[in-house]
């Protein structure tokens, strides 16, 4: 029997709890949840789970400090829920490894379709037929989750290699950054929250150093956004 795919929710509004909790379990995953920031850290590490539901402002520990912590381990899923509407927040959250972010009050069908696209786009896109890319010393696989470079597994959360893979499955293509936040993390930004897209790029950038001497790297088109562009 197929295991059920389990989400950890942690919310310090027991009302919310127990309402995305019902829509949730009535699509079929298993949720456990938490109140306090500590509290969530502790059934994340006793029982791992395949994504992470996490607000903001809790008591114990705040969700940036639990995200913060998740990440120095670990690079499942995690959407961040919160009361706050400030574009400073919402890529603060990206920056630090969040996949995604919905602001409350929220529709609870919205949520539950964010969360499936997470899982879908994190498990690699079930409907596409290709999902490893191939270049001289670079190979990016989405049913993996890896990116080897030069022989070598490199250490690259789940939107730096989505980020990486779009581009190099379109070399050539330029896409602006309003393109990528939309095709990469699948929704809108206001404002010049696009810097997350800079912020990502720069990071995959540190870590193929080198790449010119392959034939290939992530080129800067002034003025509208990046190219994978191979020689």
């Amino acid at each position: 029997m197929k295991e059920k795919t389990s989400i950890l929710l942690a919310d310090d509004d027991q009302s919310i709890r127990q309402l995305v909790q019902l829509y949730l379990e009535k699509e079929g995953y298993e949720v456990r949840c938490a109140g306090r920031g500590d509290d969530a850290l502790a059934s994340f590490r006793r029982f791992p789970p395949d994504l992470v539901l996490l607000d903001v402002m809790m008591p114990g520990a705040d969700g940036v400090e639990v995200l913060k912590t998740i990440r120095r381990t670990s690079q499942i899923p995690v959407i961040m829920l919160t009361a706050k509407d400030e574009t400073f927040d919402k890529v603060l959250c990206l920056e630090l490894g969040a996949d995604d972010y919905i602001t409350k009050p929220f529709d609870t069908k919205e949520l539950v379709a964010r969360v499936k696209a997470v899982i879908r786009r994190t498990r690699g896109g079930e409907e596409e037929p290709d999902d490893t890319l191939s270049f001289p010393g670079l190979t990016i696989s989405l049913r993996e989750y890896v990116c080897r470079y030069e022989g070598e597994t490199v250490d690259m959360p789940p939107k730096e290699l989505e980020v990486l893979y779009f581009l190099a499955s379109h070399p050539g293509q330029v896409f602006t950054r309003e393109q990528l936040l939309e095709h990469v993390w699948g929704f809108d930004f206001a404002g010049d929250s696009s810097r997350t897209v800079d912020v990502h790029i720069k990071r995959v950038r540190e870590k193929l150093q080198g790449s010119e001497a392959h034939g290939w790297s992530i080129h800067t088109v002034w003025g509208v956004g990046y190219k994978f562009e191979v020689s």
